[in-house]
């Protein structure tokens, strides 16, 4: 799952991002309303965490923008303008959450989640291929009921495939999911993360599932024949 986060502090922003990162998402980040405004017209997210006291662009107006234009993208609010009226005006433009700063990264995750979960229509779900599991709630995958170890890029890549078992998901689609446009990357990385994924998924024996390549299309998670 992708999150822009819009902040315009440095040291917040960089903090916030490896928090997240670290819980298994993709952060792509903007410093200014301006580039977010930008961002949120031709790239999609599964979550926005904004801040309102921002340069260029306020906040409130890129939310603005943003739900002018009929997106559903949740957004969390996220500023030190924690009085009344701020997060009323927040709230009445389309904000999903508000958490005022200071806060308690435990906190953010905890609304981040919720958030992430509610987009999805599901409280608690978990998702099924062969005997491969993904726990939409602690965002772990298991295999035969034993915790699968993947790095980061292995368990979006994974996460991706396994939310759209069954159809084939295109390359760049993988690649937009996976990487954020301050990632240092090219198109064929996705092929290194599918490479080791197959190894990975190779050794397990009961209820085995495949990624197939479909050549000029994309690849397939499916269960594979017997």
């Amino acid at each position: 799952m992708r999150i822009l986060l819009v902040e315009d502090h440095v040291e917040l922003s960089r903090w916030l991002s490896k928090a997240l990162r670290d819980a298994q998402l993709t952060v792509e980040c903007a410093v200014n309303g301006t580039d977010a405004d930008s961002l949120l017209l031709t790239q999609e997210y599964a979550l926005v965490i904004l801040d309102l006291s921002l340069p260029k662009m306020d906040g409130l107006e890129v939310l603005k923008r943003l739900r002018a234009r009929g997106s559903r993208t949740p957004v969390l609010i996220l500023t030190a303008r924690g009085g009344l009226n701020d997060r009323v005006n927040g709230l009445n433009l389309g904000a999903d959450d508000y958490l005022a700063k200071p806060f308690e990264l435990v906190e953010l995750e905890a609304r981040v989640k919720a958030l992430l979960r509610r987009a999805q229509g599901n409280e608690a779900v978990t998702i099924h291929c062969g005997a491969l599991s993904f726990d939409t709630v602690s965002r772990m995958f298991s295999y035969g009921g034993a915790l699968l170890a993947l790095t980061p890029r292995e368990h979006a890549v994974l996460e991706a495939l396994l939310t759209r078992a069954g159809r084939t998901v295109p390359k760049e689609k993988l690649f937009q999911e996976v990487f954020s446009l301050d990632d240092n990357a090219n198109l064929d990385a996705i092929e290194i993360y599918i490479h080791r994924l197959r190894k990975k998924l190779d050794t397990l024996e009961q209820g085995r599932v495949s990624i197939t390549t479909l050549r000029g299309l994309g690849y397939l998670l499916q269960v594979a024949p017997a």
